[in-house]
């Protein structure tokens, strides 16, 4: 009873310098009842700790989730960027091919504006590279004739993105007189874009549903308190407390509790990569490979603080708008 009084001495208090000041004092006290809302409903949920406890690690268990398959898919999107080389049209030159044509076919290909990148391997690279990796040195010495093609190596541009470019640049390629045949196994973007486009949706798909089992947690959690302190609140409906002052410091429990559930997510997403950052990139580095593992960036940080914080509100809104419409004093 005395903790609604003082609420509602500030209140008329509020109310009254509003209501008579000019627009600097309104702006002031607009921020003075915020910041004792805010601050209020976060001594409320330091006074129950173990409550407090338990429903933000709920919360930000199902959050972390959400967010480490999120940094999982950019890991796989980050791996698939270094899987160009894999997804290279190979154009196999005709043997009589000359080294000038060779070249001028080359830099006739890195003027088109589908390609990204251009490589020539000449007859001699190629028969280098055959040797130190066939494990047929001694047998290609005995020949007599060098018998491998140019070959020119195009990245193109998107190429984990649009398959049709893709396919049109492979025919236009092929009709250049000096190409033998050309070869890119297309089966292979199509399979990684689908797996791709699959993990993608999974996460969103996931996201969505953790998303919603917040709302419903953390507006459980609100219902409970609402329900704690019914007393206060229907007193403050008596003597003309407004919906919106009954809500703010609710609403204000439900941003701390979704902030700092954020919070602990981040923690235990980047704890969880730190695990997997040396075995990962020690298996990198037997397939030669120069792999390093994703962390949530600062704008991704910020981003999983303000949805947290937003599902937070969501979620004690839902419920203050339904609970208070059916709490009336008698």
């Amino acid at each position: 009873m005395k903790h609604t009084n003082k609420n509602q001495i500030k209140q008329d208090h509020w109310q009254t310098k509003t209501s008579g000041g000019n627009l600097v004092d309104k702006l002031h006290a607009y921020r003075d009842l915020h910041a004792h809302a805010l601050f209020s409903s976060l001594g409320r949920l330091v006074a129950s700790p173990f409550t407090s406890v338990l429903t933000i690690v709920v919360l930000a268990i199902a959050i972390s989730l959400a967010s480490g398959f999120y940094i999982l898919v950019a890991n796989l999107q980050q791996l698939t960027g270094n899987l160009e080389a894999s997804n290279q049209i190979s154009l196999f030159l005709k043997d009589e091919t000359s080294n000038a044509k060779a070249n001028s076919l080359a830099d006739s290909i890195r003027r088109n504006p589908s390609v990204q990148n251009v490589k020539l391997i000449t007859k001699e690279q190629a028969l280098e590279e055959f040797q130190a990796y066939s494990g047929f040195g001694e047998a290609v010495k005995a020949l007599e004739k060098n018998p491998l093609p140019f070959v020119i190596q195009v990245f193109p541009k998107n190429s984990l993105e649009n398959e049709q470019e893709i396919e049109t640049l492979l025919g236009n390629l092929k009709q250049e007189t000096e190409v033998d045949f050309a070869q890119i196994d297309m089966k292979w973007v199509a399979r990684l874009q689908s797996i791709m486009e699959v993990a993608r949706r999974g996460v969103t798909s996931l996201s969505l549903l953790l998303g919603v089992g917040v709302l419903f947690v953390t507006g459980n959690t609100i219902r409970l308190e609402l329900h704690n302190r019914r007393d206060e609140v229907v007193i403050a409906k008596l003597v003309g407390a407004t919906d919106g002052f009954i809500q703010r410091p609710f609403l204000y429990s439900g941003f701390w509790m979704g902030f700092l559930s954020g919070v602990a997510a981040w923690f235990i997403v980047t704890i969880t990569m730190l695990v997997l950052k040396q075995p990962v990139e020690k298996l990198s580095g037997l397939y030669d490979g120069a792999f390093h593992i994703l962390f949530l960036g600062f704008m991704d940080t910020l981003t999983l603080l303000a949805i947290s914080s937003m599902l937070g509100i969501a979620g004690s809104w839902i419920v203050l708008h339904f609970q208070l419409q059916r709490l009336k004093p008698e």
